[in-house]
């Protein structure tokens, strides 16, 4: 395919052509890209974004594809992963961490060295980078408030940082949301230090809680829905009736009514039925419009 071979001829990184989408969704569900290419730079990053606009080919950056539900057609685009952008250097309470560093990853690598303030990451499967575009959180904490500063990528290709005040974080929202053709490249975070025994049992205590009360166990994509003001949106599932309901291989958890969760072949539209099914029929019986967490990819 010419795109494919144009990119190729750029050399700019590792291209794999009709990348099965099943491989890079926590879903675990969707269709083919036309190709998923990892530039090894930002240079890179920069001649590929340069050509993929130029000619005017559908494009978007992937992390680590846990908050994102591709349909069963093809995407006929190029799917960008930084994981080249990974570097990491510690320096007193500073951390400059590259974008396509895994949350989790770091947030237990801090959390052992003492610091405190990533803990709420550490079940959080995504990258650096899409934690900061979804401003990320748990545990009432979130990225907005351990971020210094984030180094972005603007769409006249110039690298400029930008401090906190300026990412206009809010709950789960960022300016890189309002924006998506800036593209996080570094972020600085700022942690305190504690007590490593502390800070590892407070994990440890959280993680025994999740396995107790989310489907872990299934492919998933975490919480659904934004949990409405004085509400939960779990509860509201439940009183429609939709705990354990199915399309397809596409189920309501019967552990946890806000994770929709893959019993083994659910389709992409499955899920996405699902999910627009729900919004509907709470709207319906409640008047409350749940606002959705996860994003369609077209």
């Amino acid at each position: 395919m010419k795109i494919i071979n144009d990119i190729r001829a750029l050399d700019v990184g590792e291209v794999i052509e009709k990348a099965d989408l099943r491989e890079y969704t926590t879903y675990k569900a969707g269709g083919t890209a036309l190709g998923i290419v990892f530039p090894k730079d930002v240079e890179g990053l920069i001649i590929l974004l340069k050509y993929l606009r130029e000619k005017k080919v559908k494009h978007k950056i992937l992390g680590r594809g846990s908050n994102l539900i591709f349909g069963d057609e093809d995407y006929k685009g190029i799917l960008i992963k930084l994981d080249a952008l990974d570097s990491l250097e510690v320096k007193g309470n500073e951390i400059q961490v590259g974008a396509g560093y895994p949350l989790i990853k770091l947030a237990t690598r801090l959390s052992r060295l003492g610091y405190t303030g990533l803990e709420f990451a550490t079940g959080i499967p995504g990258t650096v980078g899409g934690a900061i575009y979804m401003n990320a959180g748990a545990y009432k904490s979130d990225m907005g408030y351990i971020v210094k500063s984030v180094k972005v990528l603007t769409p006249r290709y110039r690298v400029v940082e930008m401090n906190n005040y300026d990412m206009h974080f809010h709950y789960r929202s960022s300016f890189l949301q309002q924006n998506p053709d800036y593209v996080c490249l570094e972020a600085t975070l700022i942690l305190k230090k504690g007590n490593p025994e502390e800070i590892m049992q407070l994990i440890e205590d959280r993680k025994k809680r999740r396995l107790e009360t989310q489907p872990l166990e299934y492919p998933s994509a975490g919480s659904v829905f934004r949990n409405p003001e004085g509400d939960y949106a779990g509860r509201l599932i439940e009183e429609i009736g939709y705990k354990g309901y199915t399309i397809g291989d596409a189920c309501v958890s019967t552990k946890h009514a806000n994770f929709i969760i893959n019993l083994g072949n659910a389709k992409g539209n499955d899920i996405k039925r699902l999910i627009l099914e729900i919004q509907k029929k709470v709207k319906e019986q409640y008047g409350i419009e749940l606002k959705i967490e996860q994003e369609f990819v077209e």
